[in-house]
């Protein structure tokens, strides 16, 4: 159904192409997820090892920091099915090496960092890629709507994700249940060996199977430079990044037993299905109401309402009120990456539209390594409740600063 503006609802789940993807998509996320699940419990279970425990968290995101723009050459050179296959084998043969290490009982930590980060690798490769063949799939129209329940979908597969993996833990076992796990890698594998699509066709330019050299995919920073709308969306996101970024799961213990909700691991259970819900149904209803463009306005007026509803929850003493600000909080953290995601891919120039989704890519994934310190070790200092108080104020003062730098002057 369309509105008199040519809004069509749920657009890109209408597109015969784009659709199998989003659906292979989320089952990659959700297997991506059980596998967190499944590979935590045992790594503390049989090390206690708090210092593993972090390096689960920096492993998974310093690969976006170091290697998003390089694999974003990579999509801008190569069919990106291709790339991303490669990340999903990547995924599967981590999978499948935890199975081995689980079955022959020879797991030890070097083995496991190892593990960790390659596993971390294999998103970091799949993240350009992806964006690239959605822009393939449905062109510049549809293209918020593609990335807005992509986003949706991937948060259907972070939500249900841990279920999965609990459920595959207590049933199968940790052996058994990795080794299950690798099979739901299977499905988004095979559509890219049906599809037509290579993330570029749209674009009317042949695939270039060119060597990617570190430094020349750098060059693309200079032209990220003079555009000042990319600028502020790469700002946006660093700055949600940086500041909350992961922190709020980690967190989530502590404010389930402040909140003082009955039992603590009830309450913790429902913080985290809230904070997860809220991207959902965010972007379920964004699809349904066509209410908020790709517009700097938007990824401006959501970053903030992000930080302050992050900002309030911190401080919050109430349990229902909590839950609810957790909630607005996910529509407003979807909103805002995929409305600066949106933007960004339609301002790249075409050539070097993976490399510039790199540099986003390094912004609003690989600083979350950056909430460790914002909140986590400030947090050790001041308590959890201040600290994630006082980065959520952060986010809202430099989203302010952004609106002022990038704001006045498209106006004029």
């Amino acid at each position: 159904m369309s509105s008199p503006g040519g809004f069509r609802r749920f657009a890109a789940l209408r597109n015969p192409d784009c659709r199998p993807y989003l659906f292979g998509a989320a089952l990659a996320m959700m297997a991506d997820n059980v596998e967190h699940v499944i590979t935590y419990w045992i790594l503390w279970e049989k090390f206690h090892s708090p210092a593993l425990a972090g390096f689960q968290v920096i492993s998974h995101w310093v690969p976006f920091l170091l290697f998003s723009v390089y694999f974003g050459g990579l999509a801008d050179r190569f069919d990106c099915r291709r790339v991303i296959q490669a990340a999903q084998f990547l995924f599967m043969a981590v999978s499948v090496a935890w199975g081995v290490l689980f079955l022959t009982d020879s797991l030890e930590i070097w083995s496991a960092c190892v593990l960790l980060m390659l596993h971390g690798i294999a998103g970091a490769l799949w993240g350009p890629g992806e964006q690239l063949m959605l822009h393939d799939f449905v062109g510049d129209q549809e293209l918020p709507s593609a990335v807005r329940l992509n986003a949706t979908f991937r948060s259907l597969g972070i939500l249900f994700g841990p279920v999965i993996g609990s459920a595959l833990l207590l049933g199968l076992g940790h052996t058994a249940g990795i080794f299950v796990n690798v099979l739901v890698y299977l499905p988004l594998t095979i559509f890219l060996f049906r599809t037509k699509f290579t993330g570029h066709t749209r674009d009317g330019r042949p695939v270039r199977r060119e060597r990617v050299g570190a430094l020349d995919s750098l060059r693309v920073l200079r032209a990220v430079r003079a555009n000042r709308t990319l600028v502020s969306m790469i700002a946006l996101g660093g700055l949600g990044s940086f500041f909350v970024g992961a922190s709020l799961q980690t967190v989530m213990p502590i404010f389930a037993q402040d909140l003082g909700a009955g039992s603590a691991g009830l309450a913790y259970g429902i913080l985290l299905f809230a904070h997860g819900a809220g991207g959902v149904l965010g972007g379920l209803l964004l699809e349904a109401t066509g209410w908020i463009p790709a517009t700097v306005s938007s990824a401006v007026v959501s970053t903030f309402a992000y930080g302050l509803s992050t900002l309030l929850f911190a401080v919050v003493g109430n349990y229902p009120l909590a839950l609810l600000l957790l909630v607005v909080g996910g529509v407003a953290n979807l909103t805002s990456m995929s409305v600066g995601q949106t933007l960004v891919q339609l301002l790249a120039p075409p050539a070097d539209r993976g490399r510039v989704i790199g540099v986003y890519g390094v912004a609003s994934h690989g600083l979350r390594f950056g909430s460790g310190i914002t909140v986590g070790l400030f947090g050790s200092v001041v308590g959890m409740h201040w600290s994630l108080a006082i980065s959520a104020s952060a986010l809202c003062l430099g989203t302010l600063l952004v609106a002022g730098a990038v704001l006045p002057r498209r106006a004029g």
